[in-house]
């Protein structure tokens, strides 16, 4: 298994800490399997974004994410789980939510519903709700750590709390490497989104965080979506201020202004300037919007100008974080 070494810092021991990078072979995983089962944390791919992985029934492991990310503890996280039978272990999913599931899983689609009795996941990772939110993920290294795991692994994107969110090993170890046993390495995510996120609370599905996977895929199943309800922070992703770079953000710019770096989208942007997708392409534009954040903020200009991001499909997905990534701080 080949690794890259750096110095770092262990957040248990205060000891130095070789920064790891891990193939995502079968070593990898066994070594990041053997490593969660101690109560520590691991950077896994997933198809939309890097996760720091722990067991999701370890309350200890748990908090470890909370403090590693310097996450509110209101803000509840993702039960991640080889397939729907699993889930079913941990969640009260209504017909509605199981069509879901069967539909799209494993995928980029994350459901809401109230947890079951007897429930193995930890309190503190539902945030204390009666709810949870499970998700399949798709990616093979992930489905591969779940099957080694043998458990579920609560997985909240691999980075500060608030700030832009991995979509590559790299950006999972510069932003929480001193607190990680290793990162699996598999690669740039496919969809570079987080998860769609649907909840069942009553009568009607709610789209609770648009995502990975569009609204009318899942509402061509289950009728339209409600609104979430107002203040109230029911999965993960409602914070108003998320994903954000250093820069501050202005967005549907036509054209950059003084000062400014332009993020353009579609042909006939500025000569010279990053593009989210030349062609227009809303699934291009989801798979590199995280990484172009990280690697215009690392430039440390001072502000980014942003097209206008058309808001049909995934385009509605890409102007929620974009819009909660310019919020005030």
């Amino acid at each position: 298994m080949g690794e890259q070494g750096d110095q770092g810092g262990d957040s248990r021991t205060g000891r130095a800490r070789a920064v790891t990078i891990a193939h995502a072979d079968a070593a990898g995983v066994a070594r990041a399997a053997a490593a969660i089962r101690e109560g520590r944390l691991v950077a896994m791919p997933t198809e939309t974004v890097y996760g720091v992985a722990a067991d999701a029934t370890n309350a200890e492991a748990v908090a470890r994410i909370y403090a590693a990310k310097g996450r509110p503890r209101f803000n509840p996280l993702i039960a991640h789980v080889p397939d729907l039978a699993a889930a079913l272990e941990l969640a009260d999913l209504p017909p509605a939510a199981q069509a879901l599931a069967q539909a799209f899983w494993p995928g980029p689609l994350t459901l809401v519903a109230p947890r079951r009795s007897g429930c193995t996941v930890a309190s503190l990772a539902t945030a204390g709700l009666d709810s949870i939110a499970v998700r399949a993920p798709a990616h093979p290294v992930a489905q591969a750590l779940l099957q080694a795991c043998g458990r579920p692994l609560a997985a909240p994107s691999a980075n500060r709390s608030g700030h832009v969110s991995p979509t590559r090993a790299a950006h999972a170890e510069a932003d929480l490497g001193a607190h990680l046993a290793l990162t699996l390495d598999g690669g740039p995510c496919a969809v570079g989104l987080e998860s769609t996120i649907v909840g069942f609370f009553g009568a009607a599905p709610v789209l609770l965080r648009p995502g990975g996977l569009a609204r009318a895929a899942i509402e061509a199943l289950v009728g339209p979506l409600a609104a979430p309800e107002s203040g109230s922070i029911q999965a993960p992703g409602q914070l108003a201020s998320h994903y954000a770079p250093r820069a501050r953000l202005r967005l549907d710019a036509i054209a950059p202004e003084e000062g400014e770096t332009y993020l353009a989208f579609g042909p006939g942007g500025p000569a010279g300037a990053d593009n989210l997708s030349a062609r227009g392409d809303l699934v291009e534009a989801a798979a590199r919007l995280f990484d172009l954040l990280r690697k215009i903020d690392a430039r440390e200009v001072a502000a980014i100008a942003v097209a206008p991001i058309p808001a049909e499909g995934l385009g509605e997905a890409i102007r929620d974080r974009l819009a909660r990534a310019a919020a005030p701080r």
